[in-house]
């Protein structure tokens, strides 16, 4: 196993963990009022990923690499993409911002999943990786059930 495939994909993994920091960070204070019940899980998916992110840059500082501690390009175009969408939302910005969420930790869910497939972890890594990505899938599986909130 190449030390420089394995710092790549975590590398990758911690910018998509900033992306969901900073997507998380911008819902703030935008759905609590009309979905209180939500709060709770919110700041527990906020710590989680704060967690992750010290995780993921001490692994890769052990494995010798330069954390990339930064937001993708992908996530930043994401992000914008929904500051303009939901200057055009039909409906609540509160069940579209509820939406992007889903949509955030779906493709979360699914690089993780990747990274797992990849080949390129070494065992150490691959072991946190799996935890972190078991975890993902938790919170993912509780927000997706998001049309139980906008239905109440």
């Amino acid at each position: 196993m190449e030390n420089s495939k394995t710092v790549s994909v975590l590398n990758d993994l911690l910018q998509i963990t900033n992306d969901r920091i900073e997507g998380f960070e911008k819902v703030e204070g935008k759905i609590w009022e009309k979905y209180p019940d939500v709060k709770a899980e919110y700041d527990r998916m906020i710590t989680q990923s704060k967690l992750m992110k010290v995780e993921l840059i001490n692994l890769i500082n052990e494995k010798g690499g330069e954390p990339t501690d930064s937001t993708s390009v992908a996530g930043a175009i994401h992000r914008t993409w929904i500051d303009i969408k939901n200057s055009f939302t039909i409906g609540t910005i509160e069940e579209s911002t509820l939406s992007n969420v889903v949509f955030g930790e779906r493709a979360a869910v699914d690089a993780y999943q990747e990274a797992l497939e990849s080949g390129d972890l070494d065992a150490e890594s691959f072991e946190l990786i799996n935890e972190q990505f078991n975890s993902l899938k938790t919170s993912y599986h509780q927000f997706s059930r998001i049309e139980n909130y906008k239905n109440d």
